[in-house]
């Protein structure tokens, strides 16, 4: 995904983004995210029933898949595939998008010598904030998702889950898990992207070949290579989080409780081990996807005509 390098003197050479340029980054986003976790669908329903009931999908991801297509058929592992697809490319569009517009604010105010002594700041709060906003586009579609998926009969798609919940529960219950939501995706999209930085920095840096020389092969190599990276820890990072959420978005609330009520006595009743329940399958989900997101989001920036980004070290995105 090539991008502008820009060397500590060369501070002329800063791009000006119009509105344009970033709702084309957050276009590139919304699709690499939408498609990949749409695709994905099959192994996220799996990793949510072994979150929800461990004791009953005990037999690990494969074992899993096999007792879900047993017991309710293969369709079964689309249950949520709407929610996924739109939620996801909402919160792609907010995370790619808003990524690229505060890193380059963080720039524009810091200056870009003082952005490159401190890129490691300006990479968590770029992703930080850029999750925040879109965690709030992506929340009441999580939670029609994990209800679809918990509870199979509970309607027959989106817009059937969707209103349901609206109507018996109203529309603050979308955000029941707001709080955990970002506890999980700030610090997922947090590592995700200075993982990646970093990670993308060093394979570079280990290759003798100037970026600039590289075969289209190669970026994408590196892309895929450093996304896994990146996928796996950032799913290391939040899989309590994660743990949490599916938990909350299913267990109603005793009259009088808070969130964070209900969040501590779920914290309480999982323990440690009960909060790395369906990690395995989580690495293999994130890790792909994460990989893909980023290959993906680059081809596609490329395809839209985007702009170059900017770049604080030889990796980049």
């Amino acid at each position: 995904m090539a991008t502008a390098t820009i060397t500590p003197t060369d501070t002329k050479t800063l791009p000006t983004f119009t509105v344009g340029d970033y709702a084309s980054f957050a276009l590139a986003g919304a699709i690499g995210c939408g498609v990949t976790h749409g695709s994905l669908t099959p192994v996220d329903v799996v990793k949510t029933r072994i979150q929800l009931e461990p004791a009953v999908y005990n037999k690990g991801m494969f074992g899993s898949f096999s007792q879900i297509i047993k017991s309710e058929g293969a369709g079964a592992l689309l249950t949520g595939l709407g929610p996924t697809v739109l939620g996801y490319s909402l919160q792609g569009a907010f995370k790619f998008g808003g990524y690229e517009l505060f890193k380059k604010t963080s720039i524009d105010y810091l200056g870009y010598e003082t952005a490159v002594k401190y890129k490691t700041g300006v990479y968590i709060a770029s992703a930080a904030i850029a999750e925040f906003f879109a965690d709030i586009a992506l929340c009441p579609l999580e939670a029609t998702r994990i209800r679809l998926v918990s509870q199979p009969t509970f309607a027959n798609g989106l817009v059937g889950g969707f209103a349901r919940i609206m109507r018996e529960e109203g529309i603050g219950s979308f955000y029941n898990g707001f709080t955990p939501i970002l506890f999980k995706q700030i610090p997922y999209n947090i590592a995700k992207f200075l993982t990646f930085e970093i990670a993308a920095d060093a394979i570079f840096g280990s290759i003798n070949t100037p970026k600039d020389q590289l075969s289209s092969g190669a970026l994408t190599a590196v892309n895929l290579g450093a996304g896994v990276i990146a996928g796996c820890a950032a799913a290391i990072v939040s899989q309590p989080a994660d743990t949490l959420l599916s938990k909350v978005n299913k267990t109603k609330k005793a009259p009088g409780q808070s969130t964070l009520g209900l969040l501590a006595q779920l914290a309480g009743e999982l323990g440690i081990k009960g909060s790395f329940a369906g990690l395995p399958t989580r690495l293999v989900m994130v890790g792909t996807l994460t990989s893909l997101q980023f290959t993906i989001y680059g081809s596609l920036k490329q395809t839209l005509n985007c702009p170059k980004g900017i770049e604080l070290g030889s990796g980049g995105h």
